[in-house]
């Protein structure tokens, strides 16, 4: 197997640098410099001639995108054996698909985008953890092979900190999440619950049922991803009217736009939120309510799996 290189984005060097301490790869240099008319210059420093890329990116935003785009062609094209580009968080994971005539589907333009890069010599690999929707890796094209990897281990082990051995009931925000979250209280040994919601308008639905007596129980909340916070109030409002003795929540990605974690905070509803670093924002944020875990030894572990 070649020796591998690990690179990184700006924005994802504190991710790098976590996975760089449990696995003994090479640690890839990039110079970088911003022009005053608004272009980037990048110079990767590194010999990845013959070796196998890894490289940690995320579509957070559109500069971030090109940034992680322009840094794996430049691997390419410097002769890497091979490419595995690992996207802890996908952006536009929910537009993946038009509601209405004319809506652009930017979850696959992302994913063509990264399918246009010239195949190394081993292929290339897109890495993505815990997506908004599985069906995005059918976006991929050419020789690309993506790969989802779910952080249910992370999720789980945080459950069983959160609760401390009491009793607990496992919940989604809406039906949307509800198998994935029916197999993780499965696993656990715990009841699940989901809300049923209605619709009224482009932004504001109604929550008209809770399928589980959660009278007097404690209720872990998991969602995917936490963005304004919204959606995960509206449930934790339900759950809490429902008589839940007290809340917490766990999400993989904790985006927290705006003020969208002072907005959590604030609520009163939740007692305690658990995210990983998948997306930078989580570990701006410094809170005792707030614990961030790092999905780095889920990255490792995918790599050391395969023979």
């Amino acid at each position: 197997m070649p020796q591998k290189i690990l690179f990184c984005t700006q924005r994802y060097q504190y991710l790098k640098d976590r996975v760089l301490a449990l696995a003994n790869w090479e640690n890839g240099n990039i110079t970088i410099r911003d022009f005053p008319d608004g272009e980037h210059y990048h110079r990767i420093t590194s010999n990845v001639s013959g070796k196998e890329v890894v490289l940690i990116g995320g579509t957070i935003d559109d500069k971030e995108t090109l940034e992680l785009f322009d840094i794996a062609n430049g691997c390419i094209q410097n002769g890497a054996q091979c490419l595995n580009i690992v996207i802890p968080y996908f952006g536009y994971s929910t537009m993946e698909r038009a509601v209405k005539t004319g809506e652009v589907v930017k979850a696959k333009n992302r994913a063509i985008l990264f399918s246009a890069l010239p195949t190394t010599a081993a292929g290339n690999k897109v890495i993505m953890i815990d997506l908004h929707v599985d069906g995005i890796t059918y976006y991929f094209e050419s020789n690309v092979r993506p790969v989802h990897l779910y952080g249910k281990l992370i999720v789980r082990n945080a459950a069983l900190e959160l609760s401390q051995g009491r009793p607990f009931v496992m919940a989604s925000t809406d039906a949307g999440r509800a198998k994935w979250v029916e197999s993780l209280a499965n696993d656990l040994g715990v009841q699940a619950a989901f809300v049923f919601k209605r619709r009224l308008s482009g932004e504001e639905t109604q929550i008209t049922a809770i399928s589980a007596n959660v009278e007097d129980c404690m209720v872990i909340i998991y969602d995917d991803m936490i963005r304004t916070g919204g959606s995960l109030l509206h449930a934790a409002q339900a759950y809490a009217d429902a008589g839940a003795s007290s809340i917490a929540v766990i999400t993989t990605h904790g985006i927290f736009a705006g003020d969208g974690f002072e907005k959590i905070r604030s609520s009163g509803l939740v007692q305690q939120v658990v995210c990983t670093d998948t997306h930078p924002n989580a570990l701006q944020i410094n809170d005792p309510m707030l614990t961030v875990k790092s999905v780095a030894p889920l990255i490792v572990d995918y790599f050391q799996s395969i023979p």
